[in-house]
């Protein structure tokens, strides 16, 4: 479980920026304690614990890039004919060093004997009928030749701490002879949604409820950023109820995460408990949809209660939650890709706050894409995340689009 000092953290009030948030988010979290190690096979999207020192060279010797033929380039200096002494192929290990005034015969990754310096690619040589191999002027000497450790030096650092595991970085690992990897523990996450007026997917419906889409949203999200979950279900707006849920949630786990009850309503308990109960750090921000987003510290544990609108909940996970994820797992704060593009589209915005919307990209003129509005506005549209390419991101200091305009376009498929 994670413990921070409340003393950290001091109540910001006033409507922060997402750069503000993340900021007072990232600057005083620390990790959470624990490692394991785990096998390459299971190590795929967890974090790295500790930096990874090559145990070896990469390559570990000296080998061909190409097939063709091992010299040493002095000996063109009086000849361009050579006579073939030996072949080498992949696996297989040269027996002595290459007598000089001769070539080798190597195939693509076979050891290069000691004495050789260079290699010609058989395309660029011609074999004569007396085993002997002409070979062209011009070529500079270590050409077609992959030195022992150039890749990875022995000692080198390989793999630095804090990075989440790719498949590219597994194979460098196995490529180094390791099996596992030290990883952190992952993070845990309580979670549940809150609002009489919602039940479980599947359940009888009554005249004014509606199934909860939260849980199933936020719990996917906080899996696909690498923690796992527990699934506390659906509170009913009571503050006694609310207040009891995040105190037993404290014990075990790493972040306690909600959904609906933090705006200013009768009805609305979270912000109030999470104030009363712990440390409000903040509660609004400058963004829609999203502006009600609170998070307090409970017994050390940070709580976010996030709005309960489907869309404004997606935002601010993206905006909130999965920075304090990735500083709990000891990784950098990763960074919100965006790809430009064009609008499509007319939009007015009130100056002061970001927005995000939902878009789908077509190909406009000269391949550039143009970014076009979902149809339906508002918080609570899921269509306008189903049914668009991800999202715009529109400037505080904007507070209008034309066609032709320049947007920061977020992907969801780089986002999750």
């Amino acid at each position: 479980m994670t413990q921070l000092s409340e003393n950290c953290f001091a109540d910001a009030g006033s409507q922060l920026t997402v750069e503000e948030a993340q900021r007072l988010i990232t600057g005083n979290v620390a990790p959470v304690e624990g490692v394991e190690r785990v096998v390459l096979a299971d190590a795929c999207r967890r974090v790295l614990a500790e930096d990874v020192l090559s145990p070896c060279d990469l390559p570990p010797f000296d080998n061909s890039a190409v097939d063709g033929y091992a010299v040493r380039i002095a000996d063109l200096d009086n000849a361009g004919r050579l006579p073939i002494e030996g072949t080498l192929a992949a696996g297989a290990a040269a027996v002595g060093p290459l007598q000089p005034g001769t070539a080798c015969r190597v195939l693509t990754g076979a050891a290069i004997p000691s004495g050789a310096d260079t290699v010609f690619m058989q395309e660029d040589v011609h074999v004569n009928e007396d085993r002997t191999v002409t070979l062209p002027a011009g070529l500079r000497r270590g050409a077609n030749l992959r030195r022992a450790g150039e890749d990875v030096a022995c000692g080198a650092l390989a793999l630095p701490r804090g990075r989440r595991l790719r498949a590219q970085d597994l194979a460098l690992a196995a490529a180094l002879g390791l099996r596992d990897l030290p990883v952190r523990r992952r993070v845990r996450v309580a979670l549940f949604s809150t609002g009489n007026e919602i039940v479980e997917p599947g359940s009888p419906l009554g005249p004014a409820q509606r199934y909860d889409s939260n849980r199933t949203l936020l719990a996917s999200l906080v899996k696909a950023a690498g923690a796992t979950v527990t699934d506390l279900g659906i509170l009913p707006d009571q503050a006694v109820a609310t207040r009891r849920a995040i105190m037993d949630a404290v014990a075990g786990h790493d972040v306690i995460l909600t959904s609906g009850g933090v705006s200013a309503g009768d009805e609305d308990h979270v912000r109030a408990v999470l104030k009363e109960s712990g440390q409000l750090v903040f509660w609004r921000l400058a963004i829609k949809p999203g502006r009600p987003v609170a998070m307090a510290l409970v017994g050390g544990v940070p709580a976010v209660g996030l709005p309960g609108n489907a869309v404004a909940a997606f935002v601010t996970f993206l905006h909130v939650v999965r920075p304090l994820l990735a500083a709990l797992a000891g990784m950098a704060v990763p960074a919100v890709p965006t790809v430009p593009v064009v609008a499509g589209f007319s939009y007015r915005k009130k100056a002061g706050r970001r927005e995000f919307m939902g878009v789908r990209l077509e190909t406009g003129p000269d391949a550039v894409p143009v970014a076009y509005k979902h149809s339906r506005d508002g918080s609570a549209a899921l269509t306008s995340l189903t049914e668009t390419d991800g999202l715009v991101a529109l400037p505080e200091s904007a507070t209008a689009v034309a066609p032709g305009d320049s947007l920061r376009f977020i992907p969801y498929e780089l986002l999750l």
